[in-house]
């Protein structure tokens, strides 16, 4: 490429071209920005681009930017410059929030490090995109980037968007190729399982239509007699927004005249995981994206763990940290929040099958955050059996509870104990969510929600390392929702504080519900 040439002069060959020669930078990049360096920096640009995660609203659009404000702490490195893009200007009350968080670091110097940029586009639409139709916003991050053979782009997702902001700005990004992105759609996943030897539960990939669920969904019955439901999932659903419950309870014998018509009746009504999501709006979903069919693993103690991992540019495989996630939603499939680490019980049990696929995928060339997400259920002798169910070549929403959590008390999880210690040596635990969500709470600005976690010490505390730090605050007011990390000494602890700030947060809201009286 030539000084003349633009990005709508790249067909998409050329554009992984360059993309590639970027990215082979990386491992030097890599290894600049752990020395220290004056001129090392950062570009945040925390777009979110995935199937059935629209925002209804700008507002919640820009609350799911600021979600990775935990970035900021990484501003307790004494040289970084951070770069942090939004959609509309993050309030100055909630850079002071996050800045506050920072250990050892003096706030005001850490604000010189850290340039803001907003697009000033509030529509509920990928930020990347919105970037990328802006040369001049474009020109004015490359130009807060001093040396970019010390800086790098860290994105939420990395779809083909993120890949030409990547090019745009001619730093390389890490996290996965958009190229691999199939690997971590829901038939791609259980074509890796299988591949890798990690057990997943009976199913069929690869499926494009009803008829297709049908035929699919008629061998499972004949090897698995005690089948009553299974779970449909688009291949590029996330959160569980793309799932769907079938109920198959008394339905003709497998075998029989009127089965497959049974069976087809019984998808026809199948039951959306998405609140307000019609049959026929998920189906037409499922025929334009493709998807799965699987099993669902029932039994009298389940759960629903995940592990993190992430590849680092000379492809080292490292084991981050075990969740158990809190779901909810019409059948249970709707990510909610987490508690960290796992139970013990089966958290080394899930994480062997992930590091195999972990290794998998560095072989394939994937770099950065992913998470592997499991079903484990308990049989009758107290035994466990962990299913892979997903995979995410991306960031998730347990990555930035766990970063808050490292960030603030430094140290690692330690995968042969099942927990994490801090720098100290002391086990830490936490319990997050992005779903704190009440009516009552649009009572509240951003302002009134640091007004109640300084009068009800909910603050992180830096001499205990507990307390709660907030995030998505942007949104609490037209959205009555908030997201929050509890951190804790113990499972108790960190359970009771979360605890605690909820109900705090709502009497607060409560009582803001009150009217006033009326000056006389």
């Amino acid at each position: 490429m030539d000084a003349s040439t633009t990005l709508a002069d790249l067909d998409e060959e050329e554009r992984y071209a360059a993309f590639d020669l970027l990215q082979q930078r990386l491992p030097q990049v890599w290894d600049a920005i752990q020395r220290d360096r004056p001129e090392e920096s950062a570009v945040v640009v925390p777009s979110v681009s995935l199937e059935g995660t629209t925002a209804t609203s700008g507002t919640l659009m820009q609350a799911m930017e600021e979600r990775a404000l935990f970035q900021l702490l990484l501003l307790r490195q004494p040289m970084l410059r951070l770069v942090y893009v939004t959609s509309s200007p993050i309030a100055d009350e909630i850079v002071d929030y996050y800045l506050s968080l920072l250990p050892g670091v003096i706030p005001s110097n850490a604000r010189r490090r850290l340039f803001l940029v907003s697009v000033g586009d509030a529509s509920a639409r990928p930020l990347s995109q919105k970037v990328l139709e802006r040369p001049r916003v474009l020109h004015r991050i490359r130009d807060l980037v001093p040396d970019r053979s010390a800086s790098h782009l860290i994105p939420y997702t990395t779809t083909e968007l993120e890949r030409d902001v990547a090019i745009s700005l001619g730093i390389p990004m890490y996290g996965a190729d958009p190229r691999l992105a199939p690997l971590g759609s829901k038939s791609g996943c259980r074509r890796l399982f299988s591949d890798v030897g990690v057990r997943a539960p009976a199913g069929a990939e690869g499926l494009r239509s009803v008829d297709d669920l049908a035929a699919a969904v008629a061998p499972m019955r004949a090897d698995l007699p005690s089948l009553t439901e299974v779970i449909v999932k688009i291949n590029e659903g996330v959160s569980g927004s793309g799932n769907a419950l079938v109920d198959l309870s008394g339905l003709p014998t497998p075998g029989d005249p009127d089965e497959a018509s049974a069976v087809r009746a019984r998808i026809h009504s199948l039951q959306p995981e998405a609140s307000g999501l019609g049959v026929d709006e998920f189906l037409a979903g499922f025929e334009r994206l493709g998807g799965v069919v699987e099993e669902r693993i029932t039994g009298t103690a389940l759960t629903s763990p995940s592990v993190q991992m992430r590849v680092l540019p000379d492809r080292t495989v490292e084991l981050l940290s075990t969740h158990d996630q809190l779901l909810g939603g019409a059948s249970g499939q709707k990510y909610l929040g987490c508690v960290f680490p796992a139970d013990p019980a089966y958290s080394r049990l899930i994480s062997d099958p992930a590091m195999a696929v972990g290794r998998d995928l560095a072989e394939r060339g994937v770099m950065g955050r992913f998470a592997v997400d499991f079903v484990t259920v308990r049989d009758a002798a107290d035994d466990w059996t962990a299913y892979a169910i997903e995979l995410n070549l991306r960031k998730g929403g347990t990555t930035h509870p766990f970063l808050t959590l490292q960030y603030l008390v430094g140290g690692q999880y330690h995968g042969d104990e099942g927990l994490y210690r801090a720098a100290s040596g002391s086990a830490k635990f936490l319990v997050a969510t992005d779903h704190l969500e009440d009516e009552r709470l649009m009572a509240l600005t951003p302002r009134d929600v640091f007004d109640v976690v300084a009068r009800r010490r909910l603050h992180f505390d830096h001499s205990r390392k507990t307390g709660v730090v907030f995030h998505m605050i942007s949104c609490v007011t037209e959205c009555g929702r908030l997201g929050m990390t509890a951190i804790g000494d113990s499972p108790e602890q960190a359970w009771d504080t979360y605890q605690d700030a909820t109900k705090a947060l709502l009497e607060e809201a409560e009582l803001a519900c009150t009217p006033g009286m009326l000056p006389r």
